[in-house]
């Protein structure tokens, strides 16, 4: 009985070794476990609206393409052009007053027949690639403008999703001379286009009832910029003047240490008031991402 009776005792105290033990071994690996990585993916974070950030590798990518570009058209050492945040496309270029961007010739006549200066246009945006729109498929051409100062100016919109993009999003400008010679380039084509697509999947289903919504926004205060740049503010009328009138994408910057472009799957509303008002409702949320004024013409 005596011999049962120190087994027991230097089992318990064999236990109480153990459990001391494992308790340092679990501190131990709590205190050296590297900690999680800030830039990583975080479980918590929202899958709506989906999201693109300027990580700065999209910009490094643009200006080596910029510096090929411009070498092939017998430019070195060209100045950096002026990028957009988030997507890197151009949003202007650099004066280049002794060498200048030139279209693709076509034909032989100058200047170029309308015919001609549509496929010059069409080569020169295939020549940029990612500077103005990566896929240059999805832009189709929407205005020819001819000034009264001789420069011409081509518009053109980007159309990669089902919805229309809003917010001054998915458009490519170039203007040029009748000699081929290019004068500015601005662009807010949208990048990674499969990518924002895949974070669509499924939305709609979450989408609020619009007639509800349109209810919650009525005799809200909203913002707007005017024609000269300033801030103003607009009470919303009753929801009998407001209609919903088409489902668009409303690309909305976020300014942060790291930029962001939000992308929002927003109604498109109309109010039917003086002024006549535009007003973006987020379809998931309900959130009032934008409005502006509709300018009389």
């Amino acid at each position: 009985m005596f011999c049962l009776s120190i087994r027991n005792e230097k089992r318990v105290r064999l236990l109480k070794s153990l459990g001391v033990i494992l308790l340092a071994l679990c501190a131990w690996s709590c205190a050296t476990a590297p900690a999680p990585d800030a830039a990583g993916p975080r479980a918590d974070e929202p899958s709506y609206p989906v999201r693109l950030a300027d990580d700065g590798t999209r910009r490094e990518a643009s200006l080596a393409v910029w510096v090929n570009f411009t070498r092939n058209q017998g430019i070195n050492d060209a100045p950096a052009p002026e990028f957009q945040p988030v997507t890197a496309t151009l949003r202007s270029i650099p004066a280049l007053t002794q060498t200048p961007l030139y279209l693709p010739s076509v034909g032989e006549g100058v200047p170029m027949t309308e015919e001609e200066t549509r496929e010059a246009l069409r080569r020169f945006i295939t020549e940029t690639g990612p500077l103005l729109c990566g896929e240059r498929q999805q832009l189709s051409l929407v205005q020819r403008i001819d000034g009264a100062d001789g420069v011409k100016e081509a518009r053109y919109q980007q159309r990669p999703f089902r919805y229309s993009l809003r917010n001054g999003y998915g458009e490519v400008r170039i203007l040029f001379a009748p000699d081929r010679r290019v004068v500015q380039i601005h662009s807010t084509c949208i990048p990674e286009i499969e990518r924002i697509r895949r974070g669509f999947v499924g939305l709609s289903q979450q989408f609020q009832p619009v007639d509800k919504s349109l209810e919650n926004i009525a005799g809200r205060v909203v913002t707007y910029t005017d024609a000269n740049g300033g801030k103003q503010t607009y009470t919303l009328p009753e929801k009998e003047k407001i209609s919903a009138r088409e489902l668009i994408i409303f690309p909305l910057e976020r300014a942060g240490d790291v930029p962001v472009l939000e992308f929002h799957v927003a109604w498109e509303v109309l109010v039917s008031d003086a002024p006549e008002m535009r007003i973006y409702l987020d379809a998931v949320t309900g959130e009032i991402v934008g409005a502006e004024r509709i300018q009389q013409t």
